[in-house]
Protein backbone atom coordinates (compact mmCIF):
# COMPACT_ATOMS: atom_id res chain seq x y z
CA UNK A 1 0.00 0.00 0.00
CA UNK A 2 1.52 3.33 -1.16
CA UNK A 3 0.28 6.54 0.63
CA UNK A 4 -0.29 9.74 -0.86
CA UNK A 5 2.29 12.61 -0.12
CA UNK A 6 0.38 15.37 1.32
CA UNK A 7 1.38 18.73 2.57
CA UNK A 8 2.65 18.30 5.87
CA UNK A 9 0.53 20.88 8.35
CA UNK A 10 3.06 21.90 10.90
CA UNK A 11 1.62 25.21 12.72
CA UNK A 12 -1.53 26.92 12.06
CA UNK A 13 -2.08 31.33 12.94
CA UNK A 14 -4.77 33.00 10.55
CA UNK A 15 -3.26 30.97 7.51
CA UNK A 16 -2.49 27.19 7.79
CA UNK A 17 2.00 26.82 7.60
CA UNK A 18 2.45 23.69 5.31
CA UNK A 19 5.62 21.98 4.94
CA UNK A 20 5.40 20.30 1.13
CA UNK A 21 6.52 16.95 0.81
CA UNK A 22 8.57 17.47 -2.51
CA UNK A 23 10.91 20.10 -0.43
CA UNK A 24 10.93 18.08 2.54
CA UNK A 25 14.73 16.73 1.55
CA UNK A 26 15.85 20.32 1.04
CA UNK A 27 16.85 19.87 4.58
CA UNK A 28 15.23 21.70 7.88
CA UNK A 29 15.87 23.56 11.32
CA UNK A 30 14.22 23.28 14.75
CA UNK A 31 15.56 25.42 17.18
CA UNK A 32 14.64 27.25 20.33
CA UNK A 33 15.57 27.58 23.86
CA UNK A 34 15.16 25.11 26.68
CA UNK A 35 11.14 24.34 27.30
CA UNK A 36 9.93 26.23 24.25
CA UNK A 37 8.58 23.31 22.33
CA UNK A 38 11.03 21.95 20.34
CA UNK A 39 10.51 18.25 20.81
CA UNK A 40 6.81 18.11 20.79
CA UNK A 41 7.54 19.86 16.89
CA UNK A 42 9.68 17.36 15.92
CA UNK A 43 7.38 14.80 17.35
CA UNK A 44 4.85 16.33 14.75
CA UNK A 45 6.97 16.07 11.97
CA UNK A 46 8.03 12.66 11.99
CA UNK A 47 4.06 11.70 12.70
CA UNK A 48 3.32 13.20 9.46
CA UNK A 49 6.16 11.81 7.84
CA UNK A 50 5.72 8.16 8.86
CA UNK A 51 2.19 8.84 8.28
CA UNK A 52 2.97 9.63 4.17
CA UNK A 53 5.40 6.44 4.49
CA UNK A 54 8.56 8.03 5.11
CA UNK A 55 11.13 6.16 7.67
CA UNK A 56 12.42 8.20 10.69
CA UNK A 57 15.33 8.21 12.23
CA UNK A 58 15.42 10.23 15.50
CA UNK A 59 17.33 10.21 18.72
CA UNK A 60 15.63 10.43 21.97
CA UNK A 61 17.87 11.86 24.75
CA UNK A 62 15.27 12.82 27.45
CA UNK A 63 13.75 9.41 26.94
CA UNK A 64 10.00 10.92 26.19
CA UNK A 65 9.53 9.59 23.06
CA UNK A 66 8.92 5.94 22.99
CA UNK A 67 5.09 7.52 23.46
CA UNK A 68 4.83 8.08 19.63
CA UNK A 69 4.38 3.70 19.45
CA UNK A 70 1.13 3.98 21.40
CA UNK A 71 -2.12 6.37 20.65
CA UNK A 72 -2.67 9.57 22.62
CA UNK A 73 -5.66 11.33 24.01
CA UNK A 74 -4.04 11.13 26.78
CA UNK A 75 -2.87 14.67 27.07
CA UNK A 76 -5.33 17.50 28.22
CA UNK A 77 -3.24 20.38 27.20
CA UNK A 78 -3.20 18.53 23.55
CA UNK A 79 -7.12 18.63 23.19
CA UNK A 80 -7.09 22.02 24.20
CA UNK A 81 -4.40 22.80 21.48
CA UNK A 82 -6.34 21.12 18.42
CA UNK A 83 -9.74 22.77 20.01
CA UNK A 84 -8.20 26.03 19.45
CA UNK A 85 -6.77 25.78 16.64
CA UNK A 86 -10.07 24.42 15.15
CA UNK A 87 -8.46 20.44 14.53
CA UNK A 88 -10.28 17.36 14.80
CA UNK A 89 -7.84 15.58 16.31
CA UNK A 90 -7.52 11.46 15.47
CA UNK A 91 -5.67 9.72 17.95
CA UNK A 92 -3.03 7.39 16.58
CA UNK A 93 0.54 5.48 17.13
CA UNK A 94 3.83 5.25 14.72
CA UNK A 95 5.25 1.40 13.83
CA UNK A 96 8.51 2.59 15.96
CA UNK A 97 11.76 0.49 16.44
CA UNK A 98 13.74 0.97 19.30
CA UNK A 99 17.56 1.14 18.59
CA UNK A 100 20.16 1.30 22.06
CA UNK A 101 23.96 1.32 21.11
CA UNK A 102 24.00 -0.97 24.58
CA UNK A 103 20.48 -3.14 23.82
CA UNK A 104 19.27 -2.40 27.10
CA UNK A 105 16.38 -0.60 25.46
CA UNK A 106 15.74 -1.53 21.80
CA UNK A 107 17.84 -3.71 18.79
CA UNK A 108 21.64 -3.33 19.36
CA UNK A 109 23.20 -0.90 16.86
CA UNK A 110 26.63 -1.18 16.38
CA UNK A 111 29.22 -0.06 13.81
CA UNK A 112 32.64 -1.83 13.04
CA UNK A 113 35.96 0.70 13.31
CA UNK A 114 36.51 0.33 10.01
CA UNK A 115 33.30 1.91 8.81
CA UNK A 116 33.75 4.49 11.37
CA UNK A 117 37.27 5.35 9.41
CA UNK A 118 40.42 7.66 10.86
CA UNK A 119 38.90 10.82 10.67
CA UNK A 120 36.05 10.31 12.50
CA UNK A 121 38.24 8.17 14.97
CA UNK A 122 40.30 11.20 15.43
CA UNK A 123 37.39 13.06 16.65
CA UNK A 124 35.69 9.98 18.80
CA UNK A 125 39.45 9.21 20.88
CA UNK A 126 40.50 13.76 21.20
CA UNK A 127 43.56 13.36 18.95
CA UNK A 128 45.82 16.16 18.22
CA UNK A 129 47.04 16.33 14.37
CA UNK A 130 49.96 14.50 15.44
CA UNK A 131 48.45 11.33 16.96
CA UNK A 132 45.19 11.48 14.20
CA UNK A 133 48.28 11.45 11.74
CA UNK A 134 49.84 8.09 13.13
CA UNK A 135 46.09 6.64 13.92
CA UNK A 136 45.67 7.42 9.74
CA UNK A 137 49.34 5.12 9.44
CA UNK A 138 47.18 2.28 11.55
CA UNK A 139 44.43 2.32 9.45
CA UNK A 140 46.09 2.77 6.04
CA UNK A 141 48.63 -0.80 7.32
CA UNK A 142 45.61 -2.39 7.92
CA UNK A 143 44.03 -1.93 4.75
CA UNK A 144 47.17 -2.75 3.02
CA UNK A 145 47.54 -6.14 4.74
CA UNK A 146 44.02 -7.00 4.51
CA UNK A 147 43.42 -6.83 8.28
CA UNK A 148 39.80 -6.27 9.22
CA UNK A 149 38.97 -3.53 12.02
CA UNK A 150 36.02 -4.63 13.25
CA UNK A 151 36.37 -3.85 17.06
CA UNK A 152 38.30 -2.38 19.59
CA UNK A 153 40.66 -5.52 20.51
CA UNK A 154 41.29 -5.23 16.42
CA UNK A 155 42.29 -1.51 16.77
CA UNK A 156 44.65 -1.62 19.83
CA UNK A 157 46.33 -4.92 18.97
CA UNK A 158 46.90 -2.93 15.23
CA UNK A 159 48.01 0.16 17.37
CA UNK A 160 50.62 -1.81 19.04
CA UNK A 161 51.90 -3.86 16.20
CA UNK A 162 52.38 -0.73 14.00
CA UNK A 163 54.19 0.70 17.01
CA UNK A 164 56.64 -1.84 17.99
CA UNK A 165 57.52 -1.82 13.95
CA UNK A 166 57.30 1.58 13.61
CA UNK A 167 61.07 1.29 11.55
CA UNK A 168 59.66 -0.74 9.13
CA UNK A 169 56.95 1.01 8.38
CA UNK A 170 58.69 4.67 8.59
CA UNK A 171 59.64 4.50 5.14
CA UNK A 172 56.61 4.01 3.57
CA UNK A 173 53.95 5.56 5.69
CA UNK A 174 55.67 8.28 8.31
CA UNK A 175 57.33 8.49 11.29
CA UNK A 176 55.44 6.50 14.17
CA UNK A 177 56.38 8.05 17.22
CA UNK A 178 55.46 5.75 20.35
CA UNK A 179 54.26 8.56 22.44
CA UNK A 180 51.27 8.64 19.58
CA UNK A 181 50.66 5.32 20.20
CA UNK A 182 50.30 5.41 23.77
CA UNK A 183 47.92 8.03 23.26
CA UNK A 184 46.06 6.50 21.12
CA UNK A 185 46.16 3.26 23.62
CA UNK A 186 45.13 5.65 26.36
CA UNK A 187 42.33 7.05 24.47
CA UNK A 188 41.33 3.78 23.28
CA UNK A 189 40.57 3.06 27.56
CA UNK A 190 38.81 5.47 27.73
CA UNK A 191 36.31 4.74 25.21
CA UNK A 192 35.87 1.36 26.91
CA UNK A 193 35.33 3.14 29.91
CA UNK A 194 32.16 5.32 27.92
CA UNK A 195 30.60 2.08 26.79
CA UNK A 196 32.52 2.10 23.35
CA UNK A 197 33.04 -1.24 23.29
CA UNK A 198 29.20 -1.90 22.90
CA UNK A 199 28.97 -0.09 19.81
CA UNK A 200 31.93 -1.71 18.16
CA UNK A 201 31.70 -4.86 16.27
CA UNK A 202 29.18 -7.37 14.14
CA UNK A 203 26.91 -7.35 13.14
CA UNK A 204 26.95 -3.77 12.18
CA UNK A 205 23.36 -1.31 11.37
CA UNK A 206 22.54 -2.42 7.79
CA UNK A 207 21.36 1.10 6.81
CA UNK A 208 18.42 -0.78 4.99
CA UNK A 209 16.84 -1.61 8.24
CA UNK A 210 16.09 1.75 8.75
CA UNK A 211 14.26 2.48 5.34
CA UNK A 212 11.11 0.28 6.26
CA UNK A 213 7.87 0.59 6.31
CA UNK A 214 4.60 -1.38 7.97
CA UNK A 215 2.24 -3.20 6.83
CA UNK A 216 -0.12 -0.28 5.61
CA UNK A 217 2.55 1.37 4.45
CA UNK A 218 3.29 3.93 6.93
CA UNK A 219 7.24 4.71 7.43
CA UNK A 220 8.91 3.19 10.66
CA UNK A 221 9.85 5.52 12.95
CA UNK A 222 13.59 4.81 14.23
CA UNK A 223 14.54 5.53 17.89
CA UNK A 224 17.54 5.86 18.98
CA UNK A 225 17.25 5.29 23.18
CA UNK A 226 19.77 8.25 23.54
CA UNK A 227 19.77 9.06 27.25
CA UNK A 228 22.93 6.40 28.58
CA UNK A 229 24.60 7.55 25.25
CA UNK A 230 24.29 11.06 25.64
CA UNK A 231 26.40 11.36 29.01
CA UNK A 232 28.75 10.91 26.45
CA UNK A 233 28.22 13.92 24.35
CA UNK A 234 31.39 13.08 21.78
CA UNK A 235 30.59 9.35 20.85
CA UNK A 236 26.97 10.63 20.79
CA UNK A 237 27.67 13.02 18.14
CA UNK A 238 30.16 10.73 16.12
CA UNK A 239 27.70 7.65 16.17
CA UNK A 240 24.91 9.98 14.82
CA UNK A 241 27.20 11.62 12.16
CA UNK A 242 28.58 8.18 11.05
CA UNK A 243 25.23 6.86 10.50
CA UNK A 244 24.14 10.11 8.20
CA UNK A 245 27.96 8.90 6.40
CA UNK A 246 26.64 5.32 5.70
CA UNK A 247 23.64 6.51 4.55
CA UNK A 248 25.30 9.02 2.10
CA UNK A 249 27.77 6.52 0.87
CA UNK A 250 25.01 3.77 0.25
CA UNK A 251 22.60 5.09 -1.02
CA UNK A 252 21.97 5.66 -4.73
CA UNK A 253 21.43 9.06 -6.31
CA UNK A 254 17.45 9.56 -6.92
CA UNK A 255 16.90 13.32 -7.85
CA UNK A 256 13.87 14.93 -6.75
CA UNK A 257 11.92 12.81 -5.44
CA UNK A 258 7.61 13.36 -4.39
CA UNK A 259 8.98 12.78 -0.87
CA UNK A 260 12.07 11.88 0.86
CA UNK A 261 13.25 8.55 1.63
CA UNK A 262 14.12 8.82 4.71
CA UNK A 263 13.94 11.96 7.61
CA UNK A 264 17.21 12.08 9.55
CA UNK A 265 16.68 14.02 13.12
CA UNK A 266 19.92 15.56 14.80
CA UNK A 267 18.57 16.38 17.91
CA UNK A 268 21.39 18.59 20.39
CA UNK A 269 23.07 19.27 17.13
CA UNK A 270 25.45 21.62 18.27
CA UNK A 271 27.29 18.89 19.30
CA UNK A 272 28.31 17.83 16.33
CA UNK A 273 30.35 21.20 15.82
CA UNK A 274 31.59 21.61 18.97
CA UNK A 275 35.68 22.22 18.75
CA UNK A 276 35.30 20.13 15.49
CA UNK A 277 38.47 19.80 13.55
CA UNK A 278 37.87 21.49 10.19
CA UNK A 279 38.50 18.29 7.87
CA UNK A 280 35.65 17.16 9.99
CA UNK A 281 33.40 20.41 9.23
CA UNK A 282 34.53 20.28 5.60
CA UNK A 283 33.12 16.49 5.49
CA UNK A 284 29.62 17.44 7.24
CA UNK A 285 28.84 20.70 5.00
CA UNK A 286 29.75 18.11 2.15
CA UNK A 287 27.64 15.59 3.32
CA UNK A 288 24.49 18.06 3.75
CA UNK A 289 24.72 19.26 0.98
CA UNK A 290 25.05 16.52 -1.10
CA UNK A 291 22.91 13.62 0.64
CA UNK A 292 19.72 15.51 -0.73
CA UNK A 293 20.34 13.88 -3.84
CA UNK A 294 19.87 11.05 -1.59
CA UNK A 295 16.60 11.59 -1.41
CA UNK A 296 17.12 12.01 2.46
CA UNK A 297 16.09 15.07 4.21
CA UNK A 298 18.17 16.62 7.29
CA UNK A 299 16.76 18.20 10.31
CA UNK A 300 18.73 19.87 12.93
CA UNK A 301 17.00 20.01 16.53
CA UNK A 302 19.36 22.89 18.41
CA UNK A 303 18.79 25.81 20.90
CA UNK A 304 19.95 28.86 18.71
CA UNK A 305 20.73 28.97 14.51
CA UNK A 306 23.79 29.81 15.61
CA UNK A 307 25.25 26.76 16.94
CA UNK A 308 25.29 25.64 13.20
CA UNK A 309 28.11 26.66 10.63
CA UNK A 310 26.82 29.23 8.19
CA UNK A 311 27.77 26.77 5.20
CA UNK A 312 25.24 24.12 7.25
CA UNK A 313 22.41 26.74 8.04
CA UNK A 314 22.42 28.30 4.68
CA UNK A 315 20.90 24.67 3.37
CA UNK A 316 18.34 24.50 5.83
CA UNK A 317 15.46 25.42 3.78
CA UNK A 318 12.38 24.26 6.39
CA UNK A 319 12.52 26.59 9.48
CA UNK A 320 10.78 26.56 13.19
CA UNK A 321 11.91 28.55 15.09
CA UNK A 322 10.95 28.41 18.68
CA UNK A 323 11.10 31.27 21.34
CA UNK A 324 14.68 32.45 22.63
CA UNK A 325 16.15 34.57 25.41
CA UNK A 326 17.47 37.73 25.14
CA UNK A 327 19.24 38.02 28.63
CA UNK A 328 22.57 39.52 27.57
CA UNK A 329 24.16 41.02 24.81
CA UNK A 330 25.52 38.35 22.95
CA UNK A 331 21.67 36.59 23.47
CA UNK A 332 20.34 39.74 21.35
CA UNK A 333 22.50 39.02 18.80
CA UNK A 334 21.58 35.88 18.21
CA UNK A 335 18.02 37.17 18.41
CA UNK A 336 18.79 39.25 15.91
CA UNK A 337 20.80 37.36 13.86
CA UNK A 338 17.75 34.93 13.73
CA UNK A 339 15.35 36.99 12.79
CA UNK A 340 17.11 38.22 9.71
CA UNK A 341 17.12 34.94 8.17
CA UNK A 342 13.35 34.79 7.51
CA UNK A 343 11.54 36.43 4.38
CA UNK A 344 10.15 39.41 6.60
CA UNK A 345 6.15 39.66 7.49
CA UNK A 346 4.70 43.31 7.63
CA UNK A 347 2.29 41.95 9.94
CA UNK A 348 4.61 41.84 12.55
CA UNK A 349 7.93 42.37 13.70
CA UNK A 350 10.08 38.78 14.09
CA UNK A 351 12.92 40.27 16.07
CA UNK A 352 10.52 41.21 19.04
CA UNK A 353 8.32 38.28 18.00
CA UNK A 354 11.16 35.54 18.88
CA UNK A 355 11.38 36.79 22.45
CA UNK A 356 7.37 36.56 23.34
CA UNK A 357 6.49 33.37 21.67
CA UNK A 358 4.87 31.05 24.19
CA UNK A 359 5.34 27.12 24.44
CA UNK A 360 4.39 26.06 21.30
CA UNK A 361 4.59 29.08 19.40
CA UNK A 362 6.89 29.61 16.39
CA UNK A 363 8.23 31.83 13.60
CA UNK A 364 7.66 29.12 10.69
CA UNK A 365 8.62 29.21 7.08
CA UNK A 366 8.79 26.35 4.59
CA UNK A 367 9.95 26.26 1.11
CA UNK A 368 7.10 26.86 -1.71
CA UNK A 369 6.70 24.77 -4.88
CA UNK A 370 9.33 26.65 -6.43
CA UNK A 371 11.85 26.18 -3.53
CA UNK A 372 11.91 29.40 -2.42
CA UNK A 373 10.95 30.28 1.26
CA UNK A 374 7.52 31.46 2.39
CA UNK A 375 6.98 34.58 4.32
CA UNK A 376 7.13 33.46 7.98
CA UNK A 377 4.37 33.23 9.81
CA UNK A 378 3.54 33.41 13.64
CA UNK A 379 1.52 30.76 14.42
CA UNK A 380 1.02 27.68 17.07
CA UNK A 381 2.18 24.23 16.32
CA UNK A 382 -0.74 21.70 15.60
CA UNK A 383 -0.80 19.00 18.37
CA UNK A 384 1.16 15.18 18.35
CA UNK A 385 -1.44 12.36 17.75
CA UNK A 386 0.89 9.96 19.83
CA UNK A 387 0.85 9.17 23.32
CA UNK A 388 3.15 12.04 25.07
CA UNK A 389 3.61 9.89 28.15
CA UNK A 390 6.59 7.44 27.67
CA UNK A 391 5.60 3.29 27.31
CA UNK A 392 6.48 1.66 30.07
CA UNK A 393 9.62 -1.20 30.47
CA UNK A 394 7.07 -3.66 29.54
CA UNK A 395 5.12 -2.13 26.67
CA UNK A 396 8.62 -0.96 25.16
CA UNK A 397 10.03 -4.34 25.19
CA UNK A 398 6.97 -5.67 23.73
CA UNK A 399 7.61 -3.54 21.04
CA UNK A 400 10.97 -4.38 20.44
CA UNK A 401 10.06 -8.42 21.05
CA UNK A 402 7.38 -7.75 17.89
CA UNK A 403 9.76 -5.69 15.62
CA UNK A 404 10.87 -8.29 12.23
CA UNK A 405 14.79 -6.64 13.30
CA UNK A 406 14.33 -8.77 16.36
CA UNK A 407 16.98 -11.71 16.98
CA UNK A 408 18.99 -10.21 13.67
CA UNK A 409 21.03 -7.80 16.03
CA UNK A 410 21.03 -9.54 19.08
CA UNK A 411 23.52 -11.66 19.04
CA UNK A 412 27.08 -10.60 18.68
CA UNK A 413 29.56 -11.71 16.24
CA UNK A 414 33.36 -12.36 16.31
CA UNK A 415 35.04 -13.28 13.25
CA UNK A 416 38.61 -13.24 12.51
CA UNK A 417 40.02 -10.40 12.06
CA UNK A 418 43.01 -7.85 12.59
CA UNK A 419 42.96 -9.18 16.64
CA UNK A 420 43.27 -13.01 15.35
CA UNK A 421 45.15 -12.39 12.38
CA UNK A 422 48.03 -10.82 14.41
CA UNK A 423 47.50 -13.59 16.84
CA UNK A 424 47.84 -16.26 14.59
CA UNK A 425 51.44 -14.27 13.42
CA UNK A 426 52.44 -14.42 16.64
CA UNK A 427 51.55 -18.28 17.51
CA UNK A 428 53.27 -19.26 14.01
CA UNK A 429 56.57 -17.36 14.92
CA UNK A 430 56.79 -18.37 18.35
CA UNK A 431 56.51 -22.08 17.40
CA UNK A 432 59.00 -21.70 14.44
CA UNK A 433 61.33 -19.73 16.72
CA UNK A 434 61.25 -22.52 19.79
CA UNK A 435 63.70 -24.78 18.76
CA UNK A 436 66.16 -21.85 18.89
CA UNK A 437 65.02 -20.56 21.78
CA UNK A 438 64.80 -17.25 20.46
CA UNK A 439 62.42 -14.78 22.17
CA UNK A 440 59.22 -12.99 20.28
CA UNK A 441 59.65 -9.76 18.98
CA UNK A 442 58.08 -6.93 21.96
CA UNK A 443 54.74 -6.51 19.48
CA UNK A 444 53.92 -10.18 18.73
CA UNK A 445 54.43 -10.98 22.95
CA UNK A 446 52.31 -8.33 24.11
CA UNK A 447 49.92 -9.61 20.84
CA UNK A 448 50.12 -13.16 22.44
CA UNK A 449 49.53 -11.65 26.44
CA UNK A 450 46.50 -10.08 24.64
CA UNK A 451 45.34 -13.00 23.13
CA UNK A 452 45.79 -15.31 26.42
CA UNK A 453 44.37 -12.93 28.59
CA UNK A 454 40.95 -12.69 26.49
CA UNK A 455 40.78 -16.16 26.09
CA UNK A 456 41.30 -17.15 29.82
CA UNK A 457 38.64 -14.57 30.20
CA UNK A 458 35.86 -15.99 28.52
CA UNK A 459 32.96 -17.11 30.10
CA UNK A 460 31.48 -14.68 32.32
CA UNK A 461 30.36 -10.88 32.28
CA UNK A 462 33.01 -10.10 34.31
CA UNK A 463 36.09 -12.17 33.06
CA UNK A 464 35.26 -9.92 29.82
CA UNK A 465 35.42 -6.74 31.92
CA UNK A 466 38.44 -7.34 33.70
CA UNK A 467 39.92 -8.59 30.14
CA UNK A 468 39.02 -4.99 29.14
CA UNK A 469 40.69 -3.38 31.89
CA UNK A 470 44.15 -4.97 31.78
CA UNK A 471 43.99 -4.63 27.96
Amino acid sequence: MTTTAQPILVARSDTDCLLLPAMANRHGLVAGATGTGKTVTLRVLAEAFSAMGVPVFLADVKGDLSGMAARGGDNPKIAARAKDLGLTLTPSACPVAFWDVFGREGHPLRGTVSELGPLLFSRLLGLNDTQAGVLEIVFRVADDAGMLLLDLKDLRAMAAYVGENAATYRTRYGNVSAASVGAIQRALLSLESQGGEAFFGEPALDPDDLLQTDASGRGVVNILCARTLFASPKVYAVMLLWLLAELFERLPEVGDLEKPKLVFFFDEAHLLFDDAPAALLEKIELTVRLIRSKGVGVYFVTQSPLDLPDAVLGQLGNRVQHALRAFSPRDQKTVAAAADTFRQNPKFDAKAALTALGVGEALVSCLDARGQPSVVQRALVVPPASRMQPLSDAERAAVVRASPLFGHYEQAIDRESAFEMLKSRAVAREAQAAPQQEKPSQAEKLVLDMAQSALRSIGTQIGRQIARGVL
